[in-house]
């Protein structure tokens, strides 16, 4: 970069940086303030199991600071992830208007220099912060996703805890119901599968005191299966593994909804291999969610290069008019994205459908930097 470039960027970094700052602060902050009393308590629970029964206001205050950046360190992370893009596009504003402001490009213009080289190290810099956003959501977030689903009501814990699995589908048309699933091992206990033909009767029960999912398949402990539907009662026979693509991350997901959101490409990607996983709905909503991130990623970028010629001009102007302008068109485009990385579009397959809100910014992202008037 040259010095123009290294300028304009040092001011970009810093904005964005101020910006970044500036959001999770407020965020943080607004929710500690009204859930202290939560905070609080925990930490008061703390200390009474320390053997404290009533701990000092400097002491209590402390462990209170210390849940709450427990609390919310893996959840600025995905805080991250949600507000990246418009992070990049505000901090663009303000960067440009700088720059307008001090009549810099002005002094560019009279050195011949075009207004669309402004353009490059504000892209550059945005390039870089999409980088760390794909490492975020592809290593950081993967290895925190149990912090990611806590609640208020589990302050300072880190496990997901243990639950009872309802009636639950696999792709082969098998029910799944357990006692008792440890989410943090992925173990169940209290098994019990309900096996049915294609007209949806039952034909053959399977119970066990315990399963491990490996490779596929969950491997059972103590397991036995017996026939159903038939005039006589059956003996039980000895099982020791069923194959079916309802695994852990299933099971989790379906009693976190945001855990999902939290694996990796290739996570993802091998549930998507799995030969049965059959469901076609399951199929398409993970599908969605391997290639949409990578679509929302692009369509951020797509929505600074948007928003750009609105602050890019030759003379200055008030650039409270020209963010009141950029504001919708900008909004429109990071939420469209965002949309269509979620939304199945009837006819297409999902990695096709999530790039749609890609290949029309793309065409307005070039219309719009072409109309620059330099």
């Amino acid at each position: 970069m040259n010095l123009l470039d290294r300028y304009i960027a040092k001011q970009y970094l810093i904005n964005v940086v101020a910006l970044t700052v500036i959001l999770f602060s407020f965020v943080v902050v607004i929710d500690a303030s009204l859930n202290i009393d939560e905070f609080l308590q925990r930490a008061n629970a703390l200390a009474q199991q320390n053997g404290q029964d009533a701990p000092g206001a400097l002491r209590k205050w402390l462990v209170t600071m210390l849940l709450i950046a427990d609390f919310w360190w893996p959840k600025l992370l995905q805080l991250y992830s949600f507000l990246i893009g418009m992070i990049l596009v505000g901090a663009m504003g303000f960067t440009f208007s700088q720059l307008s402001r001090h009549r810099e490009f002005i002094a560019m213009m009279a050195a011949g220099i075009g207004l669309h080289r402004v353009m490059k190290p504000i892209v550059v810099v945005a390039g870089c912060f999409m980088l760390v956003q794909i490492v975020n959501t592809e290593i950081l977030l993967p290895h925190v996703a149990p912090l990611l689903v806590r609640d208020h009501d589990d302050i300072g814990s880190r496990t997901l805890g243990s639950s009872s699995v309802p009636l639950t589908l696999d792709g082969s048309g098998r029910l799944f119901r357990a006692a008792n699933f440890d989410a943090d091992t992925g173990n169940m206990d209290g098994v019990y599968i309900l096996e049915r033909d294609e007209n949806g009767k039952a034909t053959r029960a399977i119970t066990a005191t315990s399963a491990h999912y490996r490779d596929g398949g969950w491997d059972l402990s103590d397991g036995e299966a017996r026939a159903r539907g038939t005039a006589t009662p059956q003996p039980g026979v000895p099982i020791e593994r069923v194959e079916s693509s309802l695994d852990p991350n299933t099971l989790r997901m379906n009693r976190y909804e945001s855990y999902a959101q939290s694996l990796s490409f290739a996570q993802v990607s091998q549930m998507l291999a799995r030969p049965t996983l059959t469901d076609p709905g399951k199929r398409a909503r993970y599908a969605r969610i391997k290639w949409g991130r990578f679509a929302i990623i692009v369509s951020s970028m797509l929505a600074l290069i948007i928003s750009m010629p609105y602050f890019i001009t030759r003379e200055p102007r008030n650039m409270v008019v020209q963010s009141i302008k950029c504001a919708p068109i900008a909004i429109i485009a990071l939420i469209g994205g965002v949309l269509g990385a979620s939304a199945s579009i009837p006819g297409l397959p999902p990695a096709i459908g999530v790039f749609i809100p890609v290949m029309i910014l793309s065409v307005v992202a070039v219309a719009q930097s072409s109309a620059i008037r330099t």
